[in-house]
């Protein structure tokens, strides 16, 4: 699913990643340790395609990402790849269904088609009856649970997590990491996750170590 070889990537004169490489297969659950400053978000940026890589290749469901061009890469990321974040960045102004539909529409999914599956995935995560509501009527695990269904919407290949319970307490955070198991178990989806939480990055598959710019 995804075949990472030699990425190196700097911010000016900083080397960030020196060299890694990664294999990740489909369906795995990968999470990625280290201490800030290793690289990891650098690399998560990377394998999202949020950043092209500057040195190495990089492969992502059997198309080498870097010879897109920029609408062909908007699209293979919208089709693609899922994305939660620490700081679940609903629109405040639309209702938890509305924001799981948003890449749904921007994929060009007729609104109908994309409501009901909206609906089938909040009612998974446990929120069909929050469907209507908007964020700050929710709280932080209700959001973090609507962030996730907005990732899932399109059926992405791989779902992408960047310390997706940092923001929340003990209860929801376990609810979460629990949440993910089933979903990478039931959908089938490769889940590739940042974080420092030593329950979530020992759930997983398999367990990655970043240390100044590189897997050890």
């Amino acid at each position: 699913m995804i075949k990472a070889n030699n990425i190196q990537y700097a911010y000016g004169n900083l080397d960030v990643l020196k060299g890694v490489d990664l294999h990740i297969k489909k369906g795995e659950f990968v999470s990625i340790v280290g201490a800030s400053g290793a690289g990891k978000t650098t690399l998560l940026q990377l394998l999202g395609t949020l950043d092209k890589v500057q040195t190495g290749t990089l492969i992502i469901n059997s198309k080498e990402v870097n010879t897109l061009n920029q609408e062909e890469l908007a699209n293979f990321r919208n089709k693609e790849i899922g994305f939660v974040f620490q700081f679940h960045n609903l629109l405040v102004e639309f209702t938890a269904l509305e924001n799981v539909c948003l890449p749904a529409f921007i994929a060009g999914t007729n609104r109908k088609t994309a409501e009901e599956k909206g609906i089938a995935l909040l009612e998974l995560l446990g929120l069909s009856n929050r469907a209507n509501h908007k964020p700050d009527e929710l709280s932080g695990g209700e959001q973090q649970r609507v962030a996730v269904a907005r990732a899932l919407i399109n059926s992405p290949s791989i779902v992408l997590a960047d310390e997706p319970s940092g923001n929340l307490d003990s209860k929801n955070a376990d609810e979460l990491h629990n949440l993910f198991l089933k979903l990478n178990k039931e959908l089938g989806q490769t889940f590739v996750i940042i974080t420092h939480n030593k329950e979530l990055a020992n759930l997983g598959s398999k367990k990655l170590e970043m240390k100044d710019g590189k897997i050890i």
